[in-house]
């Protein structure tokens, strides 16, 4: 895959001095040189032509199959950098017509956004420390584990998915998007939303002025780590049972226990609150009766009573990226594809 543009290169073989505009004509043969036609105001050459080096136009090809050779060949480290330009920018245009497809579905069912929360919460809860198995590999998709009893109520989530998927799979130049990866961003579109609403209603409701106020207080600037995970692959079979709670139905010792196993504490718990159930002030309820949690709680009912709520966005957004990549290999050249090389023998002087 070759990152440079070859024709950007020719300018730097010729000669530098002066440089008129050429009008390429048939080339005349003038005393082993090669001369091209001088337009009416040129400066330059007397005889009305501007003379080019054997040399010079041997140096101009031999740029041309230098680079051309950089781009057959991925063991030349000017070749590796600019096919990773090449690809983080594929991939960038990818995650943003993939935000602007969720959001534009998840616009129409907002009724679902607690449980694409959930969902992605549960797909990445089966993450098991000792074994390093698990974690958010869309192993929830599977029917055996979507019709587990903690994750009851999220069929209706995990199918506007899988229509999602067909869209978005359309317009993909580098194959398929994972449901791993789909579920996660998913999750993170809802978050988006929740923030967003957040600000339209301490707008009085006005929509432009709340876009206006996230855009400049809110908190998007802090993805930037959530966005570069992204390249999972997805499991071939159901994770073990037995590894998440029901949520609606566990103590808050039990919630304490699950979130410790995978490393997170009382902050990660009471900050993912709004992924626990469908009534967010319900579930800080029922997490305010734990002493260690309840601190964090009322930080974060604070929080989102100011203006930009910054702690509990930041903190939601860090704490979602550590879970959404909990026990995942990145494929860092997931969903890029080649790029159209330059045919040399098309290439005009």
């Amino acid at each position: 895959m070759a990152g440079v543009s070859f024709l950007s290169t020719l300018p730097s073989v010729l000669p530098h001095s002066p440089q008129p505009s050429l009008s390429l004509a048939a080339p005349k043969h003038t005393n082993g040189g090669i001369c091209c036609q001088r337009r009416d105001g040129d400066s330059g050459v007397p005889d009305g032509q501007h003379r080019f080096n054997r040399r010079d136009v041997l140096s101009c090809f031999g740029v041309v199959i230098g680079m051309e050779m950089i781009a057959s060949s991925g063991s030349f480290p000017g070749m590796a950098s600019a096919a990773d330009l090449i690809q983080r920018r594929q991939r960038s245009e990818f995650q943003s017509n993939i935000r602007n497809t969720l959001f534009t579905v998840i616009k129409g069912y907002p009724d679902l956004i607690s449980s694409l929360q959930t969902l992605a919460l549960n797909d990445a809860m089966t993450y098991d420390k000792a074994t390093k198995s698990g974690g958010p590999n869309g192993s929830i998709r599977l029917s055996p584990e979507i019709s587990r009893p903690e994750n009851s109520g999220l069929s209706a989530a995990l199918k506007l998915l899988v229509e999602t998927k067909q869209e978005i799979d359309s317009y993909s130049k580098g194959g398929p998007i994972s449901f791993a990866d789909l579920i996660q961003f998913a999750a993170q579109a809802a978050v988006k939303k929740t923030f967003l609403d957040s600000a339209i209603r301490k707008c009085g409701g006005n929509e432009e002025k709340g876009r206006l106020l996230y855009t400049a207080y809110g908190s998007n600037g802090q993805w930037g780590l959530f966005d570069k995970q992204f390249g999972r692959s997805d499991a071939q079979d159901p994770d073990p049972e037995g590894r998440i709670p029901q949520w609606d139905k566990a103590s808050v010792q039990e919630m304490k226990n699950k979130f410790s196993a995978i490393g997170f504490g009382p902050r990660q718990l009471a900050v993912m609150s709004g992924f626990l159930g469908p009534d967010q002030l319900a579930t800080e309820n029922h997490l305010a009766s734990d002493p260690e949690v309840l601190p964090w709680v009322e930080k974060y009912q604070r929080s989102r009573e100011t203006v930009s709520q910054t702690d509990y966005e930041v903190d939601l957004i860090t704490t979602l990226t550590k879970l959404s990549s909990l026990g995942q290999q990145i494929n860092y050249e997931a969903y890029t594809y080649p790029t159209k090389k330059i045919e040399l023998g098309k290439l005009k002087l």
